[in-house]
């Protein structure tokens, strides 16, 4: 079966083709990156804008190098996201899914990120799921494809919105992450001393505005507030974003083990944008944990709709099609 699918929960505008849930024929994605960077994060209107100038293009593209004039199922992220990105999405699918009399399905978003590290391979079950993104940080045992028990998540910041938040803090562009970890190549992540947060009686649980706000200190001031000047030089600007990429992926490492040991699973797999941090991998490793611990292949780490495409194969096998009064959910339950 050859799945279409439409990826737009935010600000990238993607469209793939898949064959039965593993192999990619074609996966193209227009990012929003330089329209957003003025305002140093996302522009919801501005973005729906930009998604329904790329859509169709985006979706030629795909269509053409995968060779295929139409697919058998058209997949679509249905959520979580922004509604005006995700009305564009949907409306582009339910229009094609008419016009070329095809089944359509709706797919969870933050499920496809999990299955992007799955696509390769047969999963390895029961494991464990870390999400981990600009809008999600939780942790969840897998007993299989749509099952899921949650463990752990956020109470506060997602680890990739507080890692944006303290590249504002450092002066640097947009998006934050990447350059965050870019800059703290060059520093020394223990010169400074930060402290990863916890939630009474709740050991699974993130909270990450704690160690944002000790970072926002020790660069404008004891109580000062976002708005304050900087008060360090620009030479501890690297040792600064070290130690706090140190303590927030350290964090996510620790209760990733230790859950997987806890709840008996036998691999980790890890989905979401901040997957592709190199210092995260790095982390994982030197652990030497016996656990294998998945990532999702090259490209597929970031939003993109391959992880759509494929997601809904087995979707759509498990529940049969969705009906065309399908809505968009700017919020999903795993």
């Amino acid at each position: 079966m050859n799945v279409l699918g439409i990826e737009s929960t935010c600000d990238e505008t993607a469209a793939s083709v898949v064959v039965a849930g593993k192999k990619i024929l074609s996966n193209v994605t227009a990012s929003q990156a330089d329209l957003h960077a003025r305002y140093g994060g996302v522009f919801p209107e501005m973005a729906a804008r930009r998604h329904a100038d790329a859509m169709i293009p985006v979706i030629e593209e795909a269509l053409a190098e995968s060779g295929l004039s139409s697919p058998d199922l058209i997949a679509v992220a249905k959520g979580p996201g922004l509604i005006g990105p995700l009305l564009l999405g949907l409306h582009a699918a339910k229009s094609l899914a008419l016009a070329w009399k095809k089944p359509l399905i709706g797919v969870n978003h933050v499920e496809a990120h999990l299955y992007a590290a799955m696509m390769e391979d047969d999963p390895i079950l029961p494991a464990l799921g870390v999400v981990i993104s600009g809008g999600h940080t939780f942790l969840v045992k897998i007993e299989a494809l749509g099952k899921y028990t949650m463990i752990g998540k956020t109470v506060d910041d997602a680890i990739g919105e507080a890692f944006d938040k303290v590249a504002v803090m450092l002066g640097l562009s947009y998006p934050g992450g990447p350059a965050l970890e870019q800059l703290a190549r060059q520093g020394n992540p223990l010169k400074y001393r930060f402290q990863p947060g916890k939630v009474k009686g709740r050991p699974w649980d993130f909270s990450f505005s704690g160690l944002k706000t000790n970072v926002l200190y020790r660069i404008k001031g004891q109580d000062s507030d976002k708005n304050a000047p900087c008060k360090v030089p620009e030479e501890e600007k690297p040792h600064i974003a070290a130690a706090f990429q140190e303590v927030a992926l350290g964090d996510i490492v620790m209760r990733a083990i230790h859950a997987a040991k806890e709840f008996e699973c036998k691999a980790i797999y890890i989905g979401g944008g901040v997957s592709q941090n190199g210092r995260l991998r790095a982390l994982f490793e030197e652990k030497n944990t016996t656990i294998p611990v998945i990532f999702p292949p090259r490209g597929l780490s970031v939003d993109n709709a391959a992880m759509i495409a494929g997601l809904g194969y087995h979707v759509f096998l498990r529940q049969g099609a969705d009906l065309l009064d399908l809505e968009p959910q700017t919020r999903i339950p795993l």
